[in-house]
């Protein structure tokens, strides 16, 4: 596939008198707009994700939270093209790449023919070299990842409460959030919300409200990427929640019920991880050019150099307007799928292709019950905080959801967690042990039949 001399992209399925195929890796944001918008054009389109079900990221914390359910922010890939008949999805994952005969290699074994490749794998998380912390600091980036979190906040909970009751006493409930962007506010939040919130009534041993949530960023400030002063609105709220800010530390270890930032040892019974994210490895199994996060260079229409046929959006895209990078945000890789469609449609009508142009509509993060902060850039400009903001963010998220049913069902929830305190998907599933955890009755049994063994050898 090369470009005339007018700039139009000649298309050799075409020529060779068939339809031309379309391969998207990768079931997110980017890559279900690029299936749905190119969907009406003559072409085939096979969508491939190693999970069955598209996420909606920017909710996960809710789940990781028991606010929601999984299935309020999932919905099946094969649901989200329904009806689309030249459209077909493949639970797999792609594990190499023949970039001269247009294929790609599966972990299932098979081999998939492109004419048209978009890769939108997406993102996972960094710990700078340091992947020995991830058993002890999960991030979020998924449906399990939110799951896991949820057993181990609910589970820190559930062991002081019976710890209390069997010998008087419980480690301390610190629950430590690396990393001040988004994530890690929302996070930090949120475990404050229901400590403090939802929980107060549910345990008679203990209190939740008692719990110390520590939000640590390395940075100056927290929301870095928002304006100072939005930066400033959301420390104020979140020490109105309670939860205490650390900036300026470095995280130099992670150990099963404690970190070292700037030397100082911090105790926690759950520690979560938000402080970094990398690009899919598939960005430099392709052989291009990435930056430092693994991000492949791409031009103005989303094209690695010298390959019209191939299409990187989303995380995994470091595309630049204006001389600054477009984040890997949602609202972005929406963008760029509805924007490769467009351009294939181009392609198909022997037209120039256009430029990736991003419309920044604006940023926003939640902290808690009623507080917020959105940073508007359309349909006008403003600076909100608060519960504006909340209203302003809960609205935005629930016309976002992927489905009807998914919208009724989230906006039931938090009009009844919002009027009620209650929480309905507090479940702890999996393992009932938590990484560095002391038991203080079990550490009792030890010390005494060490004293016996003692006695009875001398």
């Amino acid at each position: 596939m090369n470009a005339t001399a007018q700039g139009a992209v000649q298309i050799p399925a075409l020529q060779q008198g068939r339809r031309p195929r379309l391969l998207v890796l990768g079931g997110g944001f980017a890559g279900t707009h690029v299936a749905k918008e190119a969907a009406h054009l003559p072409i085939d389109i096979t969508i491939v994700d190693r999970r069955n079900h598209f996420t909606f990221q920017p909710l996960l914390y809710q789940v990781a939270l028991a606010m929601l359910s999984p299935a309020n922010i999932a919905s099946p890939i094969r649901t989200i093209v329904s009806g689309k008949q030249n459209v077909q999805a493949l639970m797999d994952e792609a594990t190499g790449f023949d970039l001269n005969a247009r294929r790609v290699q599966m972990k299932s074994g098979a081999e998939l023919e492109y004419d048209y490749l978009v890769v939108a794998t997406g993102a996972t998380h960094s710990y700078f070299g340091n992947d020995s912390w991830a058993p002890y600091a999960p991030g979020l980036k998924t449906i399990e990842d939110a799951i896991e979190i949820r057993r181990r906040v609910l589970l820190a909970f559930e062991l002081a409460e019976r710890q209390m009751l069997e010998t008087g006493s419980h480690p301390p409930l610190n629950f430590v959030v690396i990393g001040g962007g988004p994530t890690g506010v929302e996070l930090a939040g949120a475990i404050s919300d229901i400590s403090k919130l939802y929980m107060k009534e549910d345990f008679r041993h203990i209190d939740p409200a008692k719990a110390r949530v520590m939000l640590v960023e390395g940075g100056p400030r927290v929301l870095a990427a928002y304006p100072e002063e939005l930066s400033k609105k959301a420390v104020e709220q979140l020490k109105d929640l309670g939860v205490e800010i650390h900036t300026k530390m470095q995280v130099t270890d992670v150990k099963p019920g404690y970190v070292i930032a700037n030397g100082e040892r911090i105790d926690a019974v759950v520690t979560l991880w938000a402080a970094g994210v990398q690009a899919s490895p598939l960005g430099k199994l392709l052989g291009f050019e990435t930056d430092r996060r693994g991000c492949v260079m791409v031009n103005g229409t989303l094209n690695p150099p010298e390959h019209p046929e191939i299409f990187i959006c989303g995380d995994l895209a470091h595309v630049e307007i204006n001389g600054k990078q477009v984040p890997g945000v949602a609202q972005p890789a929406m963008q760029m799928g509805n924007h490769v469609a467009k351009m294939i449609e181009e392609d198909l009508k022997g037209k120039t292709r256009s430029d990736f142009v991003y419309f920044d509509k604006g940023d926003m993060a939640t902290i808690g019950r009623m507080a917020a902060i959105a940073n508007v850039k359309w349909p006008f400009k403003a600076k909100l905080s608060g519960f504006p903001a909340w209203i302003t963010w809960l609205l935005i998220h629930v016309m976002f959801l992927v489905n009807f049913r998914s919208r009724v069902f989230v906006f039931w929830e938090w009009i009844w967690n919002y009027f009620t305190f209650t929480h309905g998907v507090r479940l702890i599933t999996g393992s009932q042990e938590l990484p560095g955890w002391t038991n203080q009755s079990d550490a009792q049994h030890g010390a005494v039949e060490a004293s016996k063994e003692k006695a009875s050898v001398a």
